[in-house]
C-alpha cells in the first residue's frame, strides 16, 4: 500500500518476500529493493505497489533473486477502509490444502469467481482458509476468531496487525479453525488486506451477513490512524 508518497509497513512486507524466496529458492531478496520501492512510492497520494520476484535469469551464478517488476496502480480512495454498503460479497471456492504461506504471482486458482465477488478459499469440511484478497475475521460475543497461521493461508501483515491491536485493546482473539456456519452466525464478519485495510463483508453466498460494528470499527480506526501517521510497526501474531 501506498499512502501519502511512502509504502506501508514496507519492512514487514520485504520481510515475508525475503521468507518466501529463501524458502522456495534459497535465494536472497534483490539487492536495494526498499529504495526502488521508496521511489516508486514517491509522489503517489494513494495507491498500490506490486513486486514480483523470481529467480535470476543467469541460473546458480546468482545468490541473489531479481526483481521482474515492480509496478504501481492507483486505488479508489472509496475502497480505502470501505464503509459497509461497499463491502466484500464473498463466494465459497473449495480449495482443499489453501494456497500456502507464499504470495504467488499466478493467482489462477481464484479465476472461477470473478470480480466484484470475492473469493473466499475453504478447506475440507467448509473450514475457512481466507480470501481471494484477504485474511478473515469473525466476531461473535465479543472474541475475535481468525483462521490459524498454520502453512495453509497467506500469513498477512495486516492479519497480523490487527490482531496485535486486539490484543492490546483487551478483546481476546481465538486463532483457530473457523468454518463457513461459524461466518454465517457471526455478529460481525470483516476482511484485512494490505490495500483496503479493513474491509466489511455485506454477503456470503449471496446470503446478507450483519454489519460490522463495534470491534470492527474499533480496529479499522485504529488501524487507519497508524497508517496514516507511519506507526505501523511490523507486528507479530
Amino acid at each position: 500500500m501506498i499512502l501519502d508518497g511512502a509504502p506501508v509497513a514496507l519492512d514487514a512486507h520485504l520481510e515475508r518476500l525475503a521468507a518466501s524466496l529463501d524458502q522456495l529458492f534459497g535465494l536472497e531478496a534483490p539487492p536495494a529493493l526498499a529504495d526502488r520501492v521508496r521511489a516508486e512510492a514517491a509522489g503517489r497520494a494513494l495507491g498500490r505497489l506490486r513486486i514480483i520476484a523470481r529467480p535470476p535469469a543467469d541460473g546458480p551464478a546468482s545468490h541473489a533473486a531479481e526483481v521482474a517488476e515492480i509496478a504501481t496502480e492507483a486505488v479508489d480512495p472509496t475502497d480505502f477502509f470501505p464503509v459497509p454498503a461497499r463491502g466484500a460479497e464473498l463466494r465459497s471456492l473449495p480449495c482443499p490444502g489453501g494456497l500456502g504461506r507464499h504470495k504467488w504471482a499466478d493467482r489462477r486458482p481464484l479465476e472461477s469467481i470473478p470480480p466484484p465477488a470475492v473469493p473466499l478459499l475453504l478447506d475440507r469440511g467448509e473450514e475457512v482458509l481466507e480470501a481471494g484478497r484477504a485474511n478473515v475475521f469473525a466476531v461473535r460475543r465479543g472474541v475475535l476468531f481468525t483462521p490459524a497461521d498454520d502453512g495453509r493461508i497467506l500469513p498477512g501483515i495486516t492479519r497480523a496487525a490487527v490482531i496485535a491491536r486486539a490484543r492490546e485493546a483487551g478483546i481476546e482473539v481465538q486463532e483457530g479453525p473457523l468454518f463457513k456456519a461459524d461466518l454465517v452466525s457471526a455478529d460481525e464478519v470483516f476482511l484485512t488486506g494490505s490495500v483496503r485495510g479493513v474491509e466489511p463483508v455485506r454477503s456470503l453466498d449471496r446470503e446478507p451477513l450483519p454489519p460490522p460494528g463495534g470491534i470492527a470499527d474499533l480496529l479499522a480506526a485504529d488501524l487507519r490512524r497508524r497508517w496514516r501517521t507511519g506507526r505501523l510497526a511490523a507486528a507479530r501474531s
